[in-house]
């Protein structure tokens, strides 16, 4: 009786209730957002709203039985669950019927499951279970190149089914990377590629020079923001601030001269020439310091120039070649390429009117105009976050914030509270996990960032997205519950 009593003492009840919250939170917004004023009953099956607490039902069971089972079983099975998924997955690519151009739904009589939502979860495990191992080391090749496997693999086959979106989902784990000791400047890489592809692309049809295609804004300033960029690099790692102050003056003088030749004496200056020669220079005399003072850092430098000016070259091949019609039409309604508020842009378009709308306390619940007329497509699912701001304003989409946030510390206070690395890592994942749907989510809702179809956690109608984040969540509550019981949970092997 004691154990038992110690076990229930040892729950982490404040991210369950904040759990609780969401959860209700999100059905009275789907209830709100599916509403019929001819049909009114909460357990109307035939409507969002009723299915969905049918789904919360199930999903409270689910969170239930998995807090009742033993701790240590996710380490010990968690590769045996993430072989499992990633079968799955392949066999869903090859049965699963063509839904709106996606292959990620199995279809079970009745009822429709996504098992990407769930291979989250068994990522996560497997992750952690691969970082706690006996002797792993993240910055030995061998180590590191099995950890791009764990998450790589479910993101490839993922992307087969059209589910792009929810493969992006997998970049969020570069943050528990980050946590276990990957250098910060691969993160800094990362966010650099984004904005140079945003940069390639939103200026890579106009000219430097008018009349001159060939001098590409966008390529110009790509290679510029590299040439920036690679100054602080080398400070920070080389310390070098000599060759700094040299290369900012060359740069000064080079754009300095070609500015007043075009815009003093008129003279077509090849500006996006200028920047690859200084470039050029850069890289040689970076390899030639790094060869000559045997510091591989000026090396690394180098490459970071060289691979700028290559992926500025490329990030239109990217766009028009690899990316599929609709997504190139989300990113360049995104970065404003496109204005076409009846037909590409229509869901944000409409989604950010009734956010708007809503003004600082919000129009009151099932009062909402653009809600009941049924103005913003996938209301109750991936825009379910538009409800939330018409009917309840500014401050109703601080409260759900909040609450989010308050669980992202939570989850981030308990994962560093762990004694095992395989509960830390794990507890990680989860955070990282939410805060990629909840940013992009928001984010493709606000028209901040490309609409890329992920669910709100624990908010957006449906059950494979409500199960899949309560398994997710409710395997690291039994864990850390686990510590606070025991002293210990989990294994590291």
């Amino acid at each position: 009786m004691s154990r038992r009593t110690n076990f229930f003492k040892s729950i982490d009840w404040w991210m369950v209730a904040i759990y609780l919250i969401l959860v209700v939170c999100g059905w009275i917004c789907i209830y709100g957002a599916s509403y019929n004023f001819e049909d009114s009953m909460f357990f109307d099956f035939n409507y969002r709203y009723g299915k969905q607490l049918l789904w919360i039902g199930m999903a409270l069971l689910i969170g239930g039985f998995i807090l009742l089972l033993d701790c240590e079983m996710y380490s010990v099975f968690a590769y045996g669950i993430y072989a499992i998924f990633i079968v799955l997955l392949l066999v869903t690519l090859v049965v699963a019927p063509d839904i709106k151009g996606s292959r990620s739904w199995l279809v079970l009589g009745p009822v429709s499951l996504q098992p990407a939502e769930f291979a989250k979860t068994a990522t996560c495990l497997a992750l952690a279970r691969l970082m706690s191992s006996y002797g792993f080391q993240l910055n030995r090749l061998k180590d590191a190149l099995w950890v791009a496997l764990v998450i790589l693999l479910p993101t490839a086959i993922i992307i087969l089914q059209n589910e792009t979106g929810s493969a992006l989902v997998y970049l969020a784990l570069s943050i528990v990377l980050y946590r276990e000791g990957m250098p910060g400047i691969f993160l800094f890489v990362g966010f650099v590629a984004v904005v140079f592809f945003i940069v390639a692309i939103k200026f890579g049809t106009e000219s430097v020079i008018p009349d001159c295609p060939t001098e590409s804004y966008g390529i110009f300033l790509v290679l510029l923001l590299a040439l920036i960029v690679h100054l602080p690099l080398l400070t920070i790692y080389q310390g070098d601030s000599t060759y700094c102050r040299y290369m900012f003056f060359a740069g000064v003088v080079t754009f300095g001269v070609g500015l007043i030749l075009h815009l003093g004496f008129g003279l077509p200056v090849p500006f996006t020439y200028l920047a690859y020669g200084l470039m050029a220079v850069c890289i040689i005399f970076l390899i030639y310091r790094g060869m000559h003072a045997w510091r591989i850092s000026y090396v690394w430098v180098a490459g970071f120039l060289l691979m700028s000016a290559v992926y500025a070259n490329t990030a239109d091949y990217v766009f028009d070649r690899i990316l599929q019609p609709h997504q190139q039409t989300r990113i360049e309604v995104t970065l404003g390429m496109l204005n076409d508020p009846k037909k590409s842009g229509y869901n944000v378009n409409q989604s950010k009117i009734a956010i708007g709308s809503g003004g600082f306390l919000g129009k009151g619940f099932l009062n909402g105009t653009q809600t009941k007329l049924k103005y913003v497509p996938e209301q109750d699912t991936d825009f379910i976050f538009c409800t939330v701001g018409e009917e309840h304003g500014f401050v109703g989409c601080l409260v759900v914030m909040g609450l989010y946030l308050v669980l992202l510390l939570r989850l981030i206070y308990r994962a560093e509270k762990q004694k095992l690395t395989f509960n830390r890592i794990y507890g990680y994942c989860v955070a990282a996990i939410i805060f990629f749907h909840l940013a992009i989510n928001v984010g493709m809702v606000s028209g901040l960032t490309p609409v890329i179809g992920i669910p709100l956690p624990f908010f957006s109608y449906g059950g494979s997205s409500l199960w899949g984040f309560t398994i997710l969540l409710f395997i690291f509550i039994r864990i850390d519950a686990g510590t606070k019981e025991y002293g210990l949970s989990g294994r590291d092997s």
